[in-house]
């Protein structure tokens, strides 16, 4: 294998983004406390927390928009504070709270921002693929709320980046919206794109980020996929079924996995844990010539995960 060669899949297997023991302080506040992760190139990120928790000042930290008070971070292998032109027109951002003149058009906000970068997306390319070809001449201001999302989201693409922040991009969104800001996440993704994603809406979490980190008070209290989140919160799972015949419920309450089993009107309701929990029950009854039907499951979710680690109840998503 070439040199070139070796480099160049060197290049392609680094993370997209390292820190090491960042803090940054507000007077006497400490808004990120001694935050480490690894964000790997290609893979959507997501950050999530409550409320003041420091998602927003650990993104600005980790993008460069904002000094850090101690730590060490590679954006691309370079530190965004000492390197912060070569990182500006390798990344893209789109804040939580983001703003253009009133009077400006889309085309013209995207072509303004495309000329302070050296490498530029085709502009007619990129409106098509996030669905605003027909709102190219619209003024910004006269969008909707989804619409508009786009337009930040074209602006933070603009420079075609190899890594990209997304900071609460659906808040104030309808659900019709925030889906189809979902199919935009992923298409960034499938283009090869590293995503880091802030978001108070599990089931953005859930559905859009191969790993997540939990914010609380400032320190990264959890970080790994969903479903190994989910598996270490050792949460019991709720199974439930008719079946017609005799339920043997004291056959089901003496099985080691489970925890708890009743019979409520015609259903019979059993709560377990352990990958083999439901294929006990199913096996027992079918041992006794019994066949469950209108099976139903219950697993635990991320918004457990978070209660559990944060104390506080996530977001719900309601219609703007």
């Amino acid at each position: 294998m070439q040199p070139r060669t070796l480099k160049a899949l060197s290049k392609l297997m680094s993370d997209a983004l390292a820190c090491d023991g960042v803090m940054k302080r507000y007077g006497d506040m400490v808004a990120v406390d001694d935050v480490s992760l690894r964000v790997r190139r290609g893979e959507v990120f997501g950050l999530i927390g409550p409320n003041g928790a420091g998602k927003t000042s650990l993104v600005e930290c980790l993008a460069g928009l904002r000094s850090r008070d101690g730590g060490r971070v590679e954006l691309l292998g370079m530190d965004p504070e000492v390197q912060t032109g070569a990182v500006r027109e390798r990344t893209g951002v789109q804040l939580q709270t983001s703003a253009l003149p009133t009077r400006i058009r889309v085309r013209e906000a995207i072509n303004l921002f495309a000329s302070f970068y050296r490498r530029r997306a085709d502009v007619d390319l990129l409106l098509e693929r996030l669905g605003l070809a027909d709102k190219a001449d619209s003024y910004v201001e006269q969008l909707s709320g989804g619409q508009r999302q786009r337009v930040f989201i074209a602006l933070a693409l603009v420079n075609q980046p190899e890594l990209v922040f997304l900071d609460e991009l659906t808040t104030g969104l309808d659900p019709r919206a925030r889906m189809a800001i979902w199919d935009v996440i992923n298409d960034i993704r499938n283009q090869g794109t590293t995503v880091i994603l802030t978001t108070h809406f599990m089931e953005e979490a859930e559905k859009l980020c191969d790993r997540i980190g939990i914010i609380d008070g400032g320190k990264l209290v959890a970080l790994d996929t969903v479903s190994a989140l989910i598996a270490g919160l050792d949460a019991p799972v709720s199974m439930s079924f008719r079946v017609s015949g005799q339920v043997p419920v004291e056959d089901i309450r003496r099985l080691p996995a489970v925890q708890d089993a009743e019979v409520v009107d015609d259903r019979v309701s059993v709560r377990g844990s352990g990958d083999k929990f439901q294929q006990e029950v199913l096996q027992l009854l079918a041992a006794q010539g019994l066949w469950a039907h209108e099976i139903r499951t219950e697993q635990a979710s991320l918004e457990a995960v978070f209660l559990e680690l944060t104390g506080e109840q996530p977001e719900v998503a309601v219609s703007a």
